[in-house]
């Protein structure tokens, strides 16, 4: 499938660009300081301990990473599945879903307390780990989708993207459902042990990477200038309310399952009704903000056809997305390990306690830099090589646009 479209840099040679990247560096800076200041003092100047291990700057690590894969999606689209008019935005797919999978893994890395010893992970596998599966994965798609990406921007290339496309389409399931079973495979969490959790994962990925896809594709042409047309726009919205639905639906089920076995009431209680922040957070904003909300707005017709409304779910949907993660997350360790069933078990070590956590700044600002990290490689490789497509107006994307004029 060759591409016709125009492609083209931004100038990037104005105050709001500058300013722009000059706050994205800051707070990645924020990001690098705060690595720093936990690695020197130790971990216990967070709010994490024996109990909960994973933090805020996972909860953001592992959403940048279910992300990136979702970022893919525009493109695979029109890859794999031949929607010719998604095809211009494939560039700019690609790019994003490179760059949200390299904050994330960016604060993967500075979380670990001592990131040198990413060098042993990468040099001794037990691959009875999932852990260890997920360093091939991770690497690997920056190896698939950067080649992809290449084939596209290389017109005399261009005829192997399909197949390219196709590669990294079945790399990105994989790589979703590896994250996935990370929390799947975990059976001492009762929280986490389910089968359910790999497919979740996969359509989690495609609502999260189609917001931030939209985001990032409704402020590149409103501060460029370039015209954006509503076809592609009312397209990208209808994508976003079925991954949406479907997300929702997914977590439904893996509640109700629960739910059925008397085994995992107490774990559910927990999550559901007595959780305090926990509960807060998985009520209002995964729930509220991000299911409910943002169906609302792109459901409704008095809603649907506003920009500012695709903006606004889009936001909901993000936000929505964080505090999933953070229930998964940090509520699945929070509650305390099942060491014997049936019994009761007490010691020294809280056993049979509920873990109390509250992130700390540094937590927070590691977390946040991740994102700044994703889009300030974004916004300087727009200005370095043309991902973005000249003219996405309606009278270009519409098939229809013709027929409507007259």
């Amino acid at each position: 499938m060759i591409d016709t479209t125009s492609y083209s840099t931004i100038r990037g040679n104005s105050t709001e660009y500058f300013t722009l990247l000059g706050w994205l560096a800051l707070m990645v800076l924020a990001g690098l300081g705060a690595s720093w200041y936990m690695e020197h003092n130790g971990h216990w100047v967070t709010g994490m301990d024996n109990q909960v291990v994973w933090g805020t700057p996972h909860v953001f690590a592992v959403f940048l990473v279910v992300a990136a894969s979702g970022a893919l999606n525009v493109a695979s689209i029109a890859s794999v599945f031949g929607k010719t008019e998604y095809k211009p935005l494939s560039r700019l797919s690609a790019l994003l879903a490179l760059a949200l999978l390299a904050g994330g893994l960016a604060v993967l890395v500075l979380d670990l307390g001592r990131p040198d010893r990413l060098i042993v992970a990468m040099t001794t596998y037990n691959f009875k780990s999932i852990f260890a599966w997920n360093i091939y994965l991770y690497t690997g798609f920056f190896a698939v989708v950067g080649v992809y990406l290449w084939l596209m921007m290389d017109r005399p290339l261009a005829k192997f993207s399909k197949g390219a496309g196709t590669f990294a389409f079945l790399w990105r399931l994989i790589l979703t459902t590896g994250t996935g079973s990370i929390f799947g495979f975990l059976v001492a969490r009762q929280a986490y042990d389910a089968a359910i959790m790999a497919p979740m994962f996969v359509i989690l990925s495609f609502a999260y990477g189609m917001a931030f896809f939209l985001l990032v594709l409704l402020a590149l042409y409103r501060w460029t200038g370039r015209p954006l047309g509503d076809f592609l726009v009312g397209r990208l919205r209808n994508l976003l309310r079925l991954f949406v639905a479907a997300s929702f639906y997914f977590v439904l089920v893996y509640h109700l399952t629960n739910l059925y076995g008397t085994e995992n009431h107490g774990v559910e209680r927990f999550l559901l009704l007595d959780g305090g922040v926990i509960t807060a957070l998985f009520w209002v904003g995964q729930v509220l903000v991000g299911y409910l909300a943002p169906m609302a707005l792109l459901y409704h017709p008095a809603t649907r056809e506003s920009r500012a409304n695709v903006v606004l779910a889009s936001i909901l949907v993000v936000l929505g997305g964080v505090a999933q993660m953070y229930v998964t997350i940090v509520g699945g360790q929070a509650y305390p390990l099942n060491l014997f069933p049936g019994y009761e078990a007490s010691s020294s070590f809280f056993d049979g306690a509920i873990t109390a956590y509250a992130p700390s700044v540094p937590e927070i600002a590691l977390g946040l830099s991740g994102v700044a990290m994703a889009l300030a490689i974004v916004t300087v490789a727009l200005k370095v090589l043309p991902f973005a497509a000249e003219d996405l107006s309606d009278a270009r994307m519409d098939p229809n646009s013709a027929a409507k004029a007259e």
